[in-house]
């Protein structure tokens, strides 16, 4: 069983007290002559007998302030536990607010404070933003004819695709259904337009496998430079146009703006 601190204070307190009442009765029949108490005279034994009563007070004192104390540190415990635990689960819940349940990126929540705080930042210091929109050509029919478990399947492998060709300090996110955004800081759009191209090209030759049926995917893809001026909103307009302009040129390619 773990003591508390006071706790253990309230241990030693008492101790003192004890030892306190044992040296003064030392000092007192030091004081008598002997340790027998009969042979005092009335004075000597009122001073005792007070003496004796002063500890039995503070000994019943102490006795009666233990258990409130004790369970008033239990209580504080217990509170301290649940405080803790509420905590946890307040992180654990505001994680899940800004992650993607299916893929374990980030969602559209997380990318537009992402957004807003990167533009702030790095138009402070003059780096340019690039802004990358992919789509999951025809993943309708890919839902319609295997199923959604297999579609979720197709999302999971292009999200770890897209994770492994990202830097460290680019947003990944998971817009919504089979949208994904990519924003990168530093970047020129020559840059962005290869880094875009090579996700573009590793997710055409994945293989996803469905009992004896192996499927293949593709992409389109629009990107966008941040201009310096506009709102992240007018940056991802500029990006998703581009994304519209690849699926209107036949898909599984790279627009730029």
């Amino acid at each position: 069983m773990r003591f508390h601190k006071a706790e253990l204070f309230f241990f030693l307190l008492m101790g003192l007290v004890g030892l306190g009442g044992v040296f003064s009765w030392a000092a007192f029949s030091a004081a008598t002559g002997g340790l027998v108490v009969g042979g005092m005279d009335t004075s000597a034994k009122f001073a005792f007998m007070g003496l004796v009563l002063a500890m039995l007070s503070v000994v019943c004192g102490l006795c009666l302030i233990y258990p409130i104390m004790s369970r008033g540190l239990r209580e504080r415990g217990k509170l301290q536990e649940m405080t803790e635990s509420l905590s946890v689960r307040s992180l654990s819940l505001e994680h899940a607010a800004v992650t993607d349940g299916l893929t374990g990126m980030y969602n559209r929540r997380y990318f537009d404070d992402a957004l807003s705080e990167y533009l702030n930042a790095f138009g402070q210091i003059g780096k340019p933003i690039g802004m990358v929109i992919l789509d999951l050509d025809h993943f309708k029919i890919v839902n319609d004819t295997h199923g959604h478990d297999v579609g979720d399947e197709v999302l999971r492998q292009v999200a770890e695709c897209l994770q492994v060709f990202t830097r460290y300090h680019d947003v990944l996110a998971r817009l919504g259904g089979e949208e994904f955004a990519i924003l990168s800081p530093n970047i020129t759009e020559r840059q962005l337009y290869n880094l875009s191209d090579r996700i573009r090209q590793a997710i055409s030759e994945l293989k996803i496998k469905n009992g004896n049926v192996t499927l293949k995917v593709t992409v389109s893809a629009g990107l966008a430079i941040w201009d310096g001026a506009e709102t992240g909103e007018d940056l991802y307009r500029r990006a998703d146009k581009q994304l519209y302009e690849a699926k209107r040129k036949g898909r599984n390619r790279v627009c730029a703006a």
